[in-house]
C-alpha cells in the first residue's frame, strides 16, 4: 500500500533515527486530504494521565505524544459515538473528539474505560504535499488498519516491533535492532 488514506496507519522506517517525535512511531492519519494531514501517534506514552492535566477527575487513563504541533492541547480517539456528541469518524469504527466534558462524566461515572478511548498531547500533522515527499523519501510505510477501533486497546510497548515482523524481509531484522544503534 503506497497512497495514505484516513484510517491508514503510518510506520515509521527503521532509518528515521534519532528523531525524538517519529523515531520508531505509529500513527493513525486520523485525516488526509489535498490540503494536508492529520495523525495521532499511538506507540510514545507520556510520564503522566488524565488527572494531571485535568481538573475534576481523578482518573488514571494514560497520556500519549500526538506528535509534535500543539503538544499543549489535548486530543482524543474513541470508539463510543453514541456517548459521545460531536464526534468525527476516522474509519473503522474510530471517532476523533467529540464533546469533552460528557467526556469527563462519561469517565467519572465509569461508562467508558481506557479500552475505549485514548488521549494524546498533541498532534502529527504535514502540509500539503509534504507527507507525500516524505513517502518518496521512504521515510514511512503506509499499512492498512487491521485492528479497526480495537487499536485504541492495543499495547504500545511492541507495536512497532510487531509492524517490522508482519513486513518481514530486511524489516524483520529491524525488530530486534537496539532503539539508538549506539547501543549494539
Amino acid at each position: 500500500m503506497n497512497k495514505p488514506e484516513k484510517g491508514n496507519l503510518l510506520i515509521a522506517e527503521p532509518s528515521i533515527i534519532g528523531d525524538i517525535s517519529f523515531n520508531r512511531a505509529v500513527i493513525l492519519l486520523a485525516d488526509h486530504n489535498a490540503l494536508g494531514s492529520v495523525g495521532f501517534i499511538l506507540n510514545k506514552p507520556l510520564d503522566f494521565n488524565l488527572k494531571d492535566l485535568i481538573e475534576g477527575t481523578e482518573s488514571e487513563f494514560p497520556i500519549y505524544n500526538g506528535g509534535p504541533v500543539e503538544q499543549d492541547n489535548l486530543y482524543f480517539i474513541h470508539k463510543s459515538p453514541d456517548l459521545i456528541p460531536n464526534s468525527i469518524e476516522i474509519s473503522h469504527g474510530i471517532f476523533w473528539g467529540g464533546d469533552f466534558s460528557v467526556v469527563i462524566n462519561l469517565i467519572n461515572e465509569g461508562e467508558i474505560d481506557n479500552s475505549d478511548i485514548r488521549f494524546f498531547l498533541g498532534y502529527s500533522g504535514w502540509d500539503e504535499q509534504q507527507l507525500d515527499n516524505e513517502l518518496k523519501s521512504n521515510a514511512w510505510l503506509v499499512s492498512e488498519n487491521i485492528y479497526n477501533n480495537e487499536i485504541i486497546s492495543k499495547p504500545c510497548n511492541s507495536f512497532w516491533r510487531d509492524k517490522m515482523l508482519e513486513l518481514g524481509g530486511d524489516y524483520s531484522i529491524w525488530s530486534n535492532a537496539p532503539e539508538n544503534p549506539s547501543y549494539n
